[in-house]
C-alpha cells in the first residue's frame, strides 16, 4: 500500500506536470486522454484521495453523492469552476480549489486575437487563399474595419479584463469602457485609461467592441441575450472568452443574421463542445476551439498551482486559492 495520497488526474496536462504529480502522489494518470464520463468520476470520488479535475468533468449533484466517499479535495485545473456544484462539494465536505493568475496574459492575448481576427477577416482572408481562389491584389478586395482608436467595452473588469484593457489601450489606443458591479479603486481604472458605465446596457450602446470578462453564473447564464445584443451597435463585434452560456447562441444566431451586430469571435461556447451548427456557416464569425489558455507555459503554470494546492492540503495547510 502506498503511504502517498491517491490523486486521480482526470485528462492528460503537460509531461513535467505529471512528472511531479507521481513523485509527490500515488498519481492516477487519464494516458489515453477519454473523459471520465459520470461513471469514472464517481469511481474516482470512492478510490482517491482528491481529484485534480478540469472544465471537461461535469461534477454536479449527482455525481458528487458518490457513497462511500473518500476523495476530500477537487483540485481544478483552471480559474472557472461552473463545471463543478460547488455547493453540493460543501454538504460533502469537499474542499474545492482553482488555479487563478497564471492564465491571465494567455487568455488576454486570444482576447485580442479574436477581435482582430473578426475585424480584418483574417479566418475568411486564410480560407479564400487556401482555396485557391485568390487572384491577387486590389484595392476593394476583403477590406475590414480598423481596431485603433475605437471604443472597447468590457463585461467584468477582473484580471483578464484589465490585461485585455492594457493591450487594447496600451497598443492600440482604445477607448476602454467597462461594467462590472464590483468595480476596482478608480486608481486601477485611471492606470488603464477606463470608464467605468453604471449600466450594461449604457455600455454597450457606446461600444465598437464588446468583450466578455464575468464568471458563468447562474446571474450571468444568457447575460447576452436577444435583448441586450440589440442594445449593441450594428457595426460593433462581440467577443467571447470567458464562458459559452455567458451567451444566448440562438440569440447571437438571430443577431448575426438580422445585422444587429456586425460579428463575433467565440473560443467557448454554450454547449461545448458542440457549436450552433449556424455559427459555422458565417464569414463574419471567428470560431476557435477554446484556447484562452492554451500556451505551454501557462497550462504547465496552472498544473503547478493545482499541484501546489493538493501539497497544501496534504500538508495540513490552508488552500492557496480556496474556492470551497
Amino acid at each position: 500500500m502506498s503511504a502517498k495520497p491517491t490523486v486521480v488526474v482526470t485528462r492528460r496536462l503537460p509531461d513535467a506536470v505529471e512528472s511531479e504529480l507521481s513523485r509527490d502522489f500515488d498519481a492516477k494518470l487519464n494516458r489515453d486522454d477519454t473523459p471520465l464520463g459520470a461513471e469514472g468520476l464517481k469511481d474516482a470520488l470512492t478510490n482517491a484521495d482528491a481529484v485534480l479535475c478540469t472544465v471537461t468533468d461535469k461534477l454536479t449533484a449527482e455525481v458528487l453523492d458518490a457513497d462511500p466517499l473518500r476523495a476530500r479535495l477537487l483540485a481544478n485545473f483552471g480559474v472557472g469552476f461552473n463545471h463543478i456544484d460547488v455547493e453540493a462539494a460543501k454538504q460533502r465536505g469537499l474542499a474545492v480549489s482553482n488555479t487563478p493568475d497564471v492564465l491571465t496574459d494567455a487568455t488576454a492575448d486570444i482576447a485580442m486575437t479574436l477581435l482582430l481576427m473578426i475585424t480584418r477577416r483574417t479566418g475568411e482572408g486564410e480560407r479564400h487563399l487556401r482555396a485557391g481562389q485568390w487572384t491577387g491584389w486590389r484595392p476593394t478586395h476583403m477590406l475590414g474595419t480598423q481596431v485603433s482608436g475605437k471604443t472597447l467595452g468590457l463585461v467584468g473588469f477582473g484580471r483578464i479584463a484589465r490585461a485585455v484593457a492594457q493591450r487594447a489601450h496600451g497598443g492600440f489606443g482604445m477607448k476602454i469602457l467597462y461594467h462590472d458591479p464590483f468595480p476596482p479603486p478608480p486608481d486601477v481604472s485611471k492606470a488603464l485609461g477606463a470608464e467605468s458605465r453604471d449600466s450594461l446596457e449604457a455600455m454597450l450602446g457606446e461600444s465598437d467592441f464588446v468583450s466578455l470578462h464575468c464568471p458563468a453564473t447562474t446571474e450571468t447564464r444568457h447575460l447576452m441575450n436577444a435583448d441586450r445584443l440589440g442594445q449593441m451597435r450594428p457595426h460593433a463585434y462581440l467577443v467571447n472568452t470567458a464562458r459559452g452560456d455567458v451567451v444566448d447562441e440562438a440569440a447571437l444566431v438571430d443577431a448575426l443574421k438580422a445585422k444587429k451586430i456586425a460579428g463575433a469571435g467565440l473560443d467557448v461556447f454554450e454547449k461545448e463542445p458542440q457549436v450552433t451548427e449556424a455559427l459555422k456557416t458565417m464569414e463574419q464569425v471567428v470560431l476557435l476551439p477554446h484556447l484562452g489558455s492554451a500556451t505551454t507555459e501557462t497550462r504547465v503554470a496552472m498544473g503547478m498551482r493545482a499541484l501546489e494546492n493538493l501539497r497544501l492540503f496534504f500538508a495540513g495547510k490552508p488552500l492557496r486559492d480556496k474556492v470551497a
